[in-house]
Parts: structure tokens; sequence; C-alpha cells
């Protein structure tokens, strides 16, 4: 008779599959790996034990490690700071801070501004909920000392069409190396010489910085917030609202930095989010666009350089730190979705990642250095015809009529009332939903599908477009109209 809980594969063997065993709590606290003389307080990764003071070193150098290891910042230059209150951005907010404090020995030369993009409105806050948010983030930005910009997300319905076309991103002249233009930023501050040895940064005086208490903010008026409202109530799907909601904020921060003076943006995206958004991109057919969306340096833009100092970052990190060191944050609610909905694409991916780095703590390190191997080539456009009219990239189309989600996006439209001139027949053309399809890249086909009538487009996306539509309609017509013939000379 063979023994059920028998060790050597009696029948009973495989009654239960095996359990993963913990391991067994230690009696005393771990030393840390780096000093080996305090007492651990918190395991980033297996095997890696810090007390607070290395591991607040081991964070600072990872932030300063990014910056001089890329060398995309140069000294003296004006670098905006796109805060959501979250804990990435809020920890990138503080690393900046002691980065310009006197008493660092390596101080950082850019110069700080600081920006926060007001969503409340269609994350479903109530006007006295989007005050007091708006009263505590008012209150965090003057505290630093920065020049701090408020905008609210009504504003990027009044944005122009310029912010769809990249800006020059200089002369064309080659620019100074960064070596060059280290020594000339030292050479220039000792020729000031302002009684600090040369270290300090323009635009930090006291002039640029808002004293006084903070205002009450003021919210925009209640008819541009209905007009919000109804463009996100019209999009179809929770993906194509957070879509519209990133593109919206990425413009309304680009053009805050071009009328400034800003020549780089500062993101907050920690290594999570990066890999969160590398697979999400890759599921919305963003594949050959991974690089410049999840990349350290994004420049489609052109005059504007966004960076992603916090890529390195995992979430537990940050978490920790903000609470060892007490970096406030400011928690936005997300957006809100109906219950007979499911969850966009963004969430089903987060929650499909966290799920795997619970069992797996390899996983989300594994698809962030999956993305370091991409290039960015595929998305740079050689001119605006093979360039997208939303995410500036260029068009991945080849073969357009062999694609079978073209025919879904022409709908039968009435034609309008007109006398059939050439330029009624060049505005009817500009107004077709299926006349913006070719200035689309396949990703963005996918979510102006499911952003509703062309009528609740943000004015300044159908402003570019009908610009864009009408130049290449006068283009097709100048070369289809023949060339008269020469009449005959008399000799």
């Amino acid at each position: 008779m063979c023994e059920a809980a028998g060790d050597d594969g009696g029948c009973g063997a495989d009654a239960a599959p095996a359990r993963r065993r913990r391991a067994p709590a230690l009696s005393h606290p771990r030393p840390c790996v780096k000093c080996g003389q305090g007492s651990a307080a918190l395991v980033i990764r297996l095997g890696d034990a810090f007390c607070r003071g290395c591991f607040r070193e081991y964070f600072v150098h990872k932030f300063r490690a990014m910056l001089g290891k890329n060398r995309v910042i140069f000294p003296g230059e004006k670098v905006l700071l796109a805060l959501s209150g979250g804990p990435a951005s809020s920890a990138m907010l503080r690393q900046v801070q002691e980065g310009l404090s006197r008493e660092t020995a390596k101080r950082l030369r850019f110069v700080p501004g600081l920006i926060y993009v007001d969503e409340g409105a269609v994350r479903g806050q109530s006007a006295a909920q989007r005050e007091q948010s708006l009263a505590r983030m008012k209150t965090l930005l003057q505290a630093t000392g920065f020049p701090y910009h408020l905008a609210h997300l009504e504003q990027a319905l009044e944005l122009p069409a310029s912010i769809l076309r990249p800006g020059l991103g200089g002369s064309g002249e080659p620019g100074p190396s960064y070596k060059e233009a280290v020594e000339g930023f030292i050479q220039q501050q000792r020729q000031e010489g302002d009684g600090d040895g040369g270290t300090s940064l323009p635009g930090l005086g006291t002039r640029d910085t808002p004293a006084g208490p903070p205002a009450a903010p003021h919210l925009p008026a209640a008819a541009q917030t209905q007009e919000l409202l109804r463009l996100f109530e019209a999009v179809e799907t929770p993906t194509a609202r957070e879509e519209l909601l990133q593109m919206l904020r990425t413009h309304l921060i680009l053009q805050t930095a071009r009328t400034r003076g800003y020549a780089k943006v500062m993101t907050g995206e920690s290594c999570t989010r990066v890999a969160v958004k590398l697979l999400t991109n890759l599921a919305l057919g963003r594949g050959a666009f991974l690089a410049v969306d999840t990349g350290f340096v994004d420049n489609r833009h052109g005059d504007v350089m966004v960076v992603r100092p916090m890529r390195e970052y995992m979430a537990k990190e940050i978490v920790f730190y903000n609470h060892f060191f007490d970096v406030p944050t400011v928690i936005a609610p997300p957006l809100p979705t109906k219950r007979r909905e499911k969850p966009s694409i963004h969430r089903l991916m987060e929650r499909f990642l966290l799920g795997l780095q619970e069992d797996f703590p390899s996983t989300i390190s594994t698809v962030y250095r999956t993305g370091e191997k991409l290039s960015p080539a595929p998305a740079k456009a050689s001119s605006e015809s093979q360039r997208c009219l939303l995410c500036l990239c260029a068009l991945d189309i080849a073969g357009e009529e062999e694609l079978a989600l073209e025919p879904t996006l022409i709908t039968e439209e009435p034609e309008p009332a007109g006398d059939g001139c050439c330029q009624d027949a060049l505005a009817a053309g500009a107004e077709s939903r299926a006349a913006f399809i070719p200035l689309l890249c396949y990703s963005c086909r996918l979510t102006f599908k499911e952003l509703g009538p062309l009528a609740t487009l943000p004015p300044y996306v159908r402003a570019e477009a009908q610009r864009r539509i009408r130049r290449a309609q006068m283009k097709q017509q100048s070369r289809e109209v023949p060339l008269e013939e020469e009449e005959p000379s008399e000799s």
C-alpha cells in the first residue's frame, strides 16, 4: 500500500500543486550593502538593501548620472519641468531643487521653470475640488522659488495651428559641443563676478520668483469647460480619451515652452511608466515610434526637446524616496469611465505588467531594457507631407488601398451646398472626414476613428488639417493643368 503523503512519488504526490515557499524572515536587521554599518531601511531588489543615507545618495546619483551621461541640457538653458503632482514628477522637482542648492558640490547649471496643467474638468472634479487642488499645487510651486505657470486644459482649445508644425531647431549651423558650452558658461560667470565664485545662474533672481501669499486660483469660463467636456463626451472609447488627453496636455506644455523661451521640457515618467507606455503604444500600432515615445530624448518638435530623466527609477524607489524625505504630492483622480465600458488599453496594460511584476520582479526592467535597443530613425519625417498631423512622426502607411482600416474610416457625408467653383470644392474637401486620413499615421487613424464628429475636434487641429489639405489639393490641381502650346514664331 502506497503512502499518500510520501515524498517518493506515491499516489498522493500530485494531489495538490507545489506552492512557492516564502523565505523565513530574518530575526536581525540586514546591514546596508553600501556602507555595511547602518541597518537596511528598504530592499529595492533582491540583495539590494540600503539604509536611508545610502539610499538618498543612490537616488541622487542616478538622477545626476542620467543628465551627465546624455549631455543634452547645456549650461544656462531654460528648462521647463512638467509637473502633474504625482510621485515621479514631485521627486524630479526635489532632485532639481537639491541640484541647484548652494550646498551641492557640483551644481546643476540650467535655469528651471515649472508648469502644472489642471485637468480637473475631464477627471470628474467639481469646481470646488479643482480650486482646492490648484491652491495646493500653487503653494507647492511657489515654495520652490522657481518661476511657475499654471495652465488649464481648456486653454488647449485656443492653441494656434502652428503647434502642429515642428519649430526651427536653430539656424542650421552646428552648435558648440557640451564641453565648449560648459567652458563658455563658466568663463561668462567669472567675468560677471557677482561675488559667489561665478556659480550663480541667470533667471533665478528675486525678480523672477513669485512673492507673497498665493492668490485664489481662477478657473476658466463655464463656456470653455462645457466645450471641453463636449469634446471628451463625443469620444467613443476610454482608450481614445486617454490619447486625446495626452495630446492636449503635450501641446499645451509645448506652447508654453515656446512662448516663454524654454529650450527643453522635463517630464517625470518612471521606469514603470515607460514600460507600461512601451507595451501600450505597441498595442496601439505605434511600434515604429517607440524610441521617441519612451526614450530619454524626444526631439520631434524641433525647437523644444523633451527629456525624461526619471526613466530609470522604479515606482517602488520613488515611493520610498518620497516617504523617507517628505516629498509632497498632489494626486489627481483618473479619467472617469462608464460602468458598462471596458477600461482603456492603458489601464489593462498597466494591470498586466504590475501583476507580472509581483511574481516575476524583473518583468518591468526587462521590458524597459528592450526599449533601449530601439532606434528613433523610423519616426523622422523628411517633409510636411510625410509627417503625421497629430503626433508629428513620420507616416508609416504603405499601400493604403490594402488596409482594412481605411473603409471603416470613410463615412457617407452630405455634400455641402455650393455653386461649383474651385473654392467651394476645396472647402468641401477640407471638411471631409475622409480627407483627414492621408494626414495621419496608422495609430492616429485608429484614434481618429473614435474621436467623434469633426465639429467636436479641437479648432487648431481642424485649422491645420484644412491648411494642409488645401495645400495638397492646390498642388495636385497645378500638376493637372496642361501647359499651353507655344505659338509658332513667324519667320
